[in-house]
Formats: structure tokens, C-alpha cells, sequence
């Protein structure tokens, strides 16, 4: 079982930036694919971005393009999403989540699930 840990989440105004972090308890971290999703009140959960096992594939949803940066740091067991220029609709709990099978980056089935962080932003 792997157990993944968001932090970095909280309040900032329009065109602020914030830097969410997942840790995985998973010695195989850099076999696993990982993937940041958001759901905001009312709404399903959505993809928002994602990263392969090697860190050579990313996919971006078309909101998201251009303003957040996925990336991973294979020796901390850590992968993060930079949100750069937050919008009021990004406002969501966001979640980290990984698998151990690798696929594509596009495929949104995911094996493990963060708790959650809450990111809110202000107009």
C-alpha cells in the first residue's frame, strides 16, 4: 500500500503562485506514474496534470496549460505542481495520486490516492 502526503495547499489572491507537494511512501517511487487531480464543490474530480515514471512525459489540461508545471524529484520520493497566475476557478481541493503500472500519460486510472489540500484563491 502506498501512502501519499499533499502539503502546500492554502489561500492566495488572483495572479498569485503556490507549490503543492506529494510525498509517497513507496521505495519504487521512480517506477510509479503520477498525476494531480482537483474537485471543486459540486463538481466530479478532474486530471490537471501529469508525469510518467521517468519524468519524460507530461500532460496538462487545457486550463491549466501554460500556468501549472508538474515535476518530480525521484530521489525525494516527491513529485510537485507549481500554479503560477491562480484564477478564482482553480479554487478545489486538490489531490496527488500514482500507480505502479505505467501507461499513458493521457489515462486517468490511478491505483493511490492522497487525502487531499485545499488551494483557494481570492478575487
Amino acid at each position: 500500500q502506498v501512502q501519499l502526503v499533499e502539503s502546500g495547499g492554502g489561500l492566495v489572491q488572483t495572479g498569485g503562485s503556490l507549490r503543492l507537494s506529494c510525498a509517497a511512501s513507496t521505495r519504487a517511487f521512480s517506477t510509479y506514474d503520477m498525476g494531480w487531480f482537483r474537485q471543486s464543490t459540486g463538481k466530479e474530480r478532474d486530471i490537471v496534470a501529469a508525469i510518467s515514471w521517468s519524468g519524460g512525459s507530461t500532460y496538462y489540461a487545457d486550463s491549466v496549460k501554460g500556468r501549472f508545471t508538474i515535476s518530480r524529484d525521484n530521489a525525494k520520493n516527491t513529485v510537485y505542481l507549481q500554479m503560477n497566475s491562480l484564477k478564482p476557478e482553480d479554487t478545489a481541493v486538490y489531490y496527488c495520486a500514482a500507480r505502479s503500472r505505467p501507461r499513458s500519460v493521457v489515462v486517468t486510472s490511478y491505483d493511490y490516492w492522497g487525502q487531499g489540500t485545499q488551494v483557494t484563491v481570492s478575487s
